[in-house]
């Protein structure tokens, strides 16, 4: 397990909104550089880097064209090169965003597997025998190849899926065996490419959709043993790099396929983390909410298992928000935003900040898709830095994406100054989880009162108890512990007889 998890807070940055250097309206490698102290002035000591390769951009970069290639637009090999070493200059990791499931199009994989004649690259991908055979089951793409046969995709048509093999094969006339040599080769390949960029100063990588990877694969055996075999080549030859899994199930994750860490979203529902999931106005189960109709057992009844059952070999990662979920800013107020992140920087675990959600960033309605965004689009609009052009963004005439033009744009510049903004929460919380170990990554967590349909929510962790009320009513439980001091809090609570009232919207972590 590299050491440096335990004290890990990652800052994620989407390369193409974070800052313009050279007034072409889109973000660059220089830019990052240039903002590595803001990341470091906040309290995060690592970076989630999203896809920086070379890509036509259908999805953002997540369909890569070149691997080993930094694409133009952000800049060369040498400036990613320089980024690794101008962070590490100053305590911060960065990983890279591998892409193993899929590539695209037009990467020169693909050029060649989709020829007719047979060559090294044509099992890299999943091609079914017959241009008239397409399986209901399966996603392809028919009829656009000189090849005889139809495609798999991961989910767009420009993002056909690599092949790793079926671990149930139920067409053998083109499905591979998941230890066929070919559908081997391709996870060496993905060995070398993290190899490639690891040599170069990479941390290591966030794996995106890490569980797509062998197909007919409903429990991911097949696949957690392909990323168990990753695990083995990073721990003998770069043991100080982390993995952190799409996979958003723990024990598999974690368990059986060897990832340092897992982002614990709810995959397969609303992509929410799963600590705030069901936070959308109008919904009755939202326990960050201040209607307080929540009930924070749904998700401690699952929570608490998986970190039981998978602390000892690695972390479970919330995370604020993310490139592919609209911002919290967009069903929940400032004070709920507080809460929900106060709570957040006070579990077990390596939290993970998206950019502009330490300024409240709005996420921008009805703004039309740019490259494969689609609803997404409007949680990566560009960084909002000042109140100079394109908010201290860019000198471009036009951006990338707009920048909120509203009178009351949250920037940083508005926001580090303001003592009840939702930065000052988490810079504050991001320290606290510094200087204390046992709120930080390694910590313990003992739930003191978390019942069902009922505030407030009760942890604790080490000599610390964490409250939270979010809801808009002030309640009063039973409290036995005898509190030497407040460490942090904002709203009001009251300690009387044994008694602790969380008054509405309130936060506290006491000593005891």
């Amino acid at each position: 397990m590299p050491k440096w998890l335990s004290d890990a807070v990652f800052y994620e940055i989407y390369p193409q909104s974070f800052n313009d250097t050279n007034g072409d309206g889109i973000g660059d490698i220089q830019g990052i550089i240039e903002k590595l102290g803001y990341v470091k002035d906040l309290g995060c000591n690592a970076i989630w880097l999203n896809p920086v390769y070379d890509s036509p951009f259908m999805d953002a970069g997540y369909d890569v064209r070149n691997y080993k290639k930094v694409a133009p637009r952000y800049g060369t090999n040498d400036d990613l090169v320089r980024l690794f070493e101008e962070a590490h200059k100053i305590g911060i990791k960065i990983l890279l965003d591998l892409v193993p499931g899929h590539t695209s199009e037009t990467n020169p994989w693909f050029l060649e597997s989709k020829k007719a004649a047979k060559n090294e690259y044509t099992n890299r991908y999943i091609f079914t025998n017959s241009v008239w055979e397409a399986p209901p089951e399966y996603r392809l793409m028919c009829g656009i190849c000189e090849r005889d046969g139809n495609y798999l995709v991961n989910y767009f048509s420009s993002q056909p899926a690599l092949n790793y093999g079926f671990y149930k094969v139920t067409h053998p006339d083109w499905q591979l065996p998941y230890d066929h040599p070919d559908a081997m080769a391709t996870a060496e390949a993905m060995k070398d490419i993290m190899r490639f960029w690891l040599d170069k100063g990479a941390d290591g990588f966030r794996v995106d959709m890490a569980d797509s990877l062998v197909k007919n694969d409903e429990e991911k055996i097949a696949t957690a043993r392909i990323w168990r075999d990753v695990r083995e080549m990073l721990d003998e030859e770069y043991p100080q790099a982390a993995l952190v899994a799409e996979w958003c199930h723990p024990e598999r994750a974690i368990n059986n396929a060897g990832f340092h860490m897992d982002f614990y979203l709810d995959h397969y529902g609303n992509g929410y983390s799963r600590l705030f999931r069901y936070v959308k106005d109008g919904e009755n189960r939202a326990f960050f909410h201040k209607n307080g109709k929540g009930d924070i057992t749904a998700f401690l009844d699952e929570y608490m298992p998986n970190l039981r059952d998978t602390h000892k070999n690695g972390y479970i990662c919330f995370m604020t928000n993310n490139h592919d979920m609209p911002r919290m800013t967009n069903y929940a107020d400032k004070e709920t935003i507080k809460l929900a992140f106060a709570t957040l920087f006070t579990l077990p675990g390596v939290p993970f900040l998206y950019y502009g959600d330490e300024i409240g960033m709005r996420y921008q309605k009805d703004l039309v898709s740019k490259e494969g965004g689609f609803s997404r689009t409007g949680s990566r609009t560009p960084m909002q830095w000042n109140s100079s052009k394109n908010l201290g963004f860019s000198d471009a005439d036009e951006c990338y994406l707009p920048v909120d033009n509203a009178p009351d744009a949250p920037t940083v510049e508005n926001q580090s100054t303001d003592p009840n903004s939702i930065y000052k929460t988490v810079t504050d919380m991001i320290a606290l989880r510094h200087q204390h170990k046992e709120l930080g990554n390694d910590g313990k967590i003992e739930v003191i009162y978390g019942e069902k349909n009922a505030y407030p929510f009760i942890f604790k962790r080490g000599k610390y108890i964490i409250a939270v009320n979010p809801s808009s009513k002030d309640e009063t439980v039973d409290f036995g512990f005898e509190v030497k001091a407040t460490l942090y809090s904002f709203g009001k609570t009251k300690l009387q007889n044994k008694k602790l009232t969380t008054c509405a919207s309130s936060f506290v972590i006491f000593e005891v």
